[in-house]
């Protein structure tokens, strides 16, 4: 396995903008970077499901996948249309009435399961750089581990920005809003003509 390729993959994969680094920027921004935490653990314990259904199911999965990636790919990219309205809608004080349901570990990990693009990230990884030349357990749990941990890093990145310019990003929030939501919506689109 080429290491540096790999690890290139991983990182331009993990931190280019998609539904779970905009969702933690947007969190941060409107709740801080503490409550976005629980938010950043969901989405890497989701990322290590994920990881380990394709490392010990890729055989199966490449088997199947011409089948079911037509569907997974219109779901996540209607989930995707849906959180952009929903960034578009919300307003600052909208904290009470969204925070539960949206900041929570449940929604982190939840949204792994519709997100196409953790999804393809992690067939593409495991076939590609992992299944060739590592089978055994120990292996396949160690890179799944590692992927999951690289999703929770650039998610937490991600928080951390919004947290950061939080001050400045409240001043804008309806242009930053709008900028999340297309940005959520260019995601969307780019999966479906893909």
């Amino acid at each position: 396995m080429s290491l540096l390729s790999f690890l290139l993959y991983v990182f331009v994969t993990t931190f280019t903008p998609g539904p779970n680094n905009i969702m933690a920027m947007l969190i941060a921004n409107q709740y801080g970077l503490k409550r976005t935490v629980k938010f950043c653990f969901g989405v890497g314990a989701g990322f290590f499901v994920i990881m380990i259904l394709c490392s010990y199911f890729n055989l199966l999965l490449k088997s199947f996948i011409p089948k079911i990636e037509l569907i997974m790919t219109i779901i996540g990219s209607f989930y995707m249309l849906y959180l952009a309205y929903k960034i578009i809608k919300s307003k600052p004080n909208d904290k009470e009435s969204n925070e539960d349901k949206n900041t929570t570990f449940f929604a982190g990990m939840v949204l792994q399961f519709v997100n196409v693009k953790v999804i393809l990230y992690g067939i593409t990884a495991i076939s590609t750089f992992v299944i060739p030349f590592y089978s055994s357990n120990f292996s396949l749990i160690m890179i799944s581990l590692f992927l999951a941990f690289a999703g929770f890093v650039s998610t937490v990145c991600w928080g951390g920005f919004g947290s950061i310019f939080q001050k400045f990003l409240s001043t804008y929030r309806s242009q930053f809003n709008v900028i999340m939501a297309l940005l959520l919506v260019y995601s969307a689109v780019t999966i479906l003509i893909k």
